[in-house]
């Protein structure tokens, strides 16, 4: 928020300014999700995240997370952007979970030196997951062949028009083992002691509800943002920064139906089903 003109007449005068706690909103699928449809990934967050750790006097960056997760990889990159910007610039990290904060998700909640929930915030999810279709009959009924052709044998492993085999689901499930081990890697470095729950329990891909999240250790505290800020920093500005509109979104008045036929009809539409089958898989 902008100073207003007893602020600025204060500043004039003498009156030292006052401290900055910055926010920033993390929200949606993480990970690219098609052309104009946006998607949390580093990349797209970087502008907002160094202009809310460099700027002047801050003395808190928070983090509004509202997301089910999505792309391990953005996930991480993301959360060690912030722990790096936050060394470097000796700032404070606060997350506040919203409606969701699971999976990947809750890996950049992580990041935070304190986390926060509502009462009906969902918080968790630490695992992984993987689904597909199977349609090896259906291409069958409507006249279609499926022709593949690839050079290296497990190139086109758990192909959906394809018989699965079960060397690919083993080798599958080999891949979840190692990434869900990378999860529960960082949630053991990030919140340490401070988790309660057995392993079983923690780590097993359930969804935890505000008190709940914090009699396991997942999340500090029962919070909302303007009710913490106003209690740890009451004479603080807040300054929210948002990020700057895609072009395409510009261009548009956000309307980006378009973009779907720009990524071609069935890829925008794969995409559109598994982007909503993200959010209901954690809704109530």
């Amino acid at each position: 928020m902008s100073d207003g003109p007893l602020t600025r007449l204060k500043h004039a005068l003498g009156t030292p300014r006052p401290d900055r706690v910055a926010v920033v909103r993390l929200e949606g699928h993480i990970g690219a999700v098609g052309v104009g449809r946006g998607g949390l990934t580093a990349d797209g967050v970087e502008s907002v995240l160094k202009r809310a750790f460099t700027g002047d006097r801050v003395k808190a960056v928070v983090l509004v997370i509202n997301s089910p997760g999505g792309s391990p990889a953005q996930s991480e990159y993301i959360a060690e952007r912030v722990r790096q910007l936050a060394s470097e610039n000796g700032v404070r990290v606060l997350a506040f979970c919203e409606d969701v904060a699971a999976s990947g998700g809750y890996w950049i909640a992580c990041a935070a030196d304190e986390i926060f929930a509502a009462r009906t915030s969902m918080v968790g999810s630490i695992g992984v997951v993987s689904s597909g279709f199977g349609a090896t009959e259906l291409i069958g009924k409507i006249g279609l062949e499926r022709r593949i052709y690839s050079a290296g044998s497990n190139k086109a492993r758990l192909d959906m028009f394809s018989d699965e085999k079960p060397e690919d689901v083993e080798w599958l499930s080999g891949i979840q083992a190692d990434l869900h081990q990378a999860f529960i890697a960082w949630v053991r470095q990030r919140r340490g002691a401070k988790l309660s729950g057995d392993d079983e329990t923690l780590f097993s891909g359930d969804v935890w509800i505000g008190r709940r999240a914090v009699e396991v250790g997942l999340v500090d505290a029962v919070g909302v943002l303007r009710s913490v800020i106003a209690e740890r920093y009451p004479d603080a500005e807040v300054d929210v920064i948002a990020p700057s509109k895609p072009l395409l979104a510009r261009l548009t008045g956000g309307q980006l139906e378009m973009a779907a036929v720009m990524d071609g009809v069935v890829t925008g539409a794969w995409s559109a089903m598994e982007k909503r089958a993200r959010w209901s898989s954690v809704g109530l």
